[in-house]
Order: structure tokens, then C-alpha cells, then sequence
């Protein structure tokens, strides 16, 4: 029998080894965020818009084709950080976008 100390896993209701219970949480803090078609997206991507979007607060419209460059994934699964000229604090869906 090792040494390793046990802690207790209440998503699983089991005892496992104090690292593989750490692994496992670790692992569950990665939040994947896909892009239209599926494909995973990751800090510093680039990404088109697949569709025209409004922005809301800033006068204008985003068109379909348009090049946003590197991206930073935000804690929800759904939202992409960026930057675009002339428009401060923009946060896109990913369902609108597609890894380029």
C-alpha cells in the first residue's frame, strides 16, 4: 500500500490518490470554447464572422468575412474577447465566428 494521502471526490462519491483527484479538477477548470463549425478555439486565434452583426452602442455593422485577430477566451463558453479599430470592448459569440 503507498504512502499517498486520499481525498474525497463528492462528484464521483469515491476515495482516489490526493493527485489524481487534483488532475481531475484541473482538468474540469479547462473550458472548451468551439467556433461555428466545431473547431476549438484558443487564446491568440484568429477568426471571421460568418454572418453581418449590429453593434450594439458603437454605430456600426460588423460584415461577414471580417478578420478579428487574436482573440482571448473569456470564462464563459460562449463569449470570445477581441479588439477591432473603433470599437472598445468587443465580445463576440462564438456561434457567429469561424477559426481561420
Amino acid at each position: 500500500m503507498s504512502d499517498e494521502d486520499y481525498a474525497y471526490d463528492e462528484a464521483s462519491g469515491e476515495w482516489l490518490p490526493a493527485s489524481e483527484l487534483a488532475a481531475k479538477q484541473a482538468g474540469a477548470d479547462q473550458i472548451e470554447v468551439r467556433d461555428a463549425v466545431g473547431n476549438l478555439l484558443s487564446d491568440g486565434d484568429q477568426v471571421t464572422l460568418i454572418k453581418d452583426l449590429v453593434v450594439k452602442g458603437a454605430g456600426q455593422t460588423l460584415k461577414q468575412g471580417t478578420v478579428i485577430k487574436s482573440i482571448r477566451l473569456t470564462g464563459d463558453a460562449q463569449e470570445i474577447d477581441c479588439r477591432y479599430p473603433g470599437i472598445k470592448g468587443l465580445v463576440l459569440r462564438a456561434e457567429f465566428v469561424r477559426k481561420r
